[in-house]
């Protein structure tokens, strides 16, 4: 029998969250073809009137979402791009010829420098530099001893594969000073911007409004289908429309992107604060199961199953968390982990972790996953969550002992 190809392992997955009766978060993707139309069609009504005409090239229900994001984060004005990756190449192309200086300083785990295929450089012809290599943003104090001058400053608010970490308050206003001191614009990645909020403690228009142009992503975080936006002065806007154009943005209609997208700003934005604090309580109930000493039963380890739920080791990212996404670290290979979690999903219809990868950056053996609390999380309470964990890590368990056996097993 060949091996179970990536496709095969992908609807499993699927198949298994979407039939699990307990899941932290439930992703758009997560659902079938027919459920996410049926869904939008039943919903859409409440934000938009359906008997308007369908966008052509950005107007109608697009544009209306152009005004109100632009109005919600305290800009004059907005453009609506299909991918936050060209909404950032086309800022900070824009950028780069207002300053005259196409050096953006970024940290080197932010998306553009991770996740986009080297398409700064490659396509828009710009060059980054890195104020620090640290896992977290970079201080006003990195930012002043930068040795080059740079016209762009990018902050990835919260930078995602450092943990989704935030600075604090201070330290962003501080940093973005320091920016401005050295003639430089800012720029802010926020595609998760909307759930920053509860750790800075100020309004979104507060916190977009420390930087000179802004990006935001609908699906991230609001649940939409796709789409991003881009905010920052009329000009600077105007300009950015005719690069999104000459990108291949311009696309015809976009009206079920746009829609969902303002399903996203109407249910789920006013629920973030409620995710992230309770993204606290589930993070604390990690921790505290997995450092728990091995014990045969009892509640959080699995009632009556003899679940033993010790980690050899392990890491909760950050300890409490910035927002509504932290990270877990588990010494094991991500296969093991992976099979434990969906195999978990399958037998108890409850689903805790969703993928891990392979860290990356630590030791060999060592992975990582994302974890996200939203509605269907807040259903958990602490007991619930060190009960999944001990049901889990007798998975682990038993999977890394079934691939121990399999590696020291004699070839035929």
């Amino acid at each position: 029998m060949g091996e179970t190809s990536e496709q095969d392992e992908r609807r499993r997955r699927l198949a298994a969250w979407h039939a699990s009766g307990r899941i932290l978060w439930r992703g758009h993707a997560d659902r079938p073809v027919g459920e996410q139309l049926a869904a939008l069609a039943a919903d859409a009504s409440s934000v938009y009137d359906l008997d308007e005409w369908a966008d052509v090239y950005g107007n109608g229900v697009v544009a209306e979402l152009e005004n109100r994001v632009a109005a919600l984060l305290g800009f004059p004005a907005a453009a609506f791009f299909p991918t936050g990756t060209m909404a950032q190449q086309v800022a900070l192309r824009c950028w780069a010829g207002r300053t005259g200086n196409a050096t953006v300083a970024l940290h080197p785990m932010a998306h553009p420098e991770v996740h986009e295929g080297g398409a700064l450089s490659v396509v828009s012809g710009l060059r980054t530099i890195h104020p620090t290599s640290e896992p977290r943003l970079p201080t006003a104090e990195e930012i002043e001893a930068t040795d080059e001058p740079f016209g762009t400053l990018m902050l990835e608010l919260p930078l995602r594969d450092a943990g989704f970490v935030l600075p604090t308050w201070d330290e962003l206003v501080a940093v973005v000073a320091a920016a401005r001191e050295r003639d430089a614009v800012v720029h802010f990645d926020g595609a998760r911007l909307w759930e920053s909020v509860t750790h800075f403690g100020r309004p979104l228009e507060e916190i977009a409004g420390l930087a000179d142009s802004v990006y935001v992503s609908f699906y991230k975080s609001l649940g939409a289908m796709s789409g991003a936006m881009l905010v920052g002065s009329s000009t600077l806007v105007e300009e950015a429309r005719v690069w999104r154009h000459r990108y291949g943005g311009q696309v015809f209609q976009q009206y079920p992107a746009a829609l969902s997208a303002l399903l996203g700003l109407e249910r789920e934005l006013p629920r973030l604060p409620s995710y992230v604090a309770h993204a606290r309580v589930v993070a604390a109930a990690l921790a505290e199961e997995l450092a728990e000493p091995s014990r045969g039963s009892g509640a959080g380890s699995g009632a009556g199953s003899g679940a033993v739920s010790a980690a050899p080791w392990f890491r909760v990212h950050p300890q409490q968390p910035h927002t509504h996404q932290f990270q877990v670290w588990l010494p094991y290979d991500a296969r093991v982990l992976n099979e434990a979690a969906v195999r978990q999903a399958e037998e108890t219809g409850v689903s805790l972790f969703r993928r891990w990868f392979d860290s990356g950056s630590g030791p060999p053996g060592v992975s990582v996953t994302e974890v996200t609390v939203a509605e269907a999380g807040l259903e958990w309470t602490a007991d619930d969550v060190r009960q999944a964990v001990g049901e889990f890590m007798t998975r682990v368990k038993a999977e890394a002992e079934a691939a121990a056996e399999a590696r020291d097993r004699p070839a035929d």
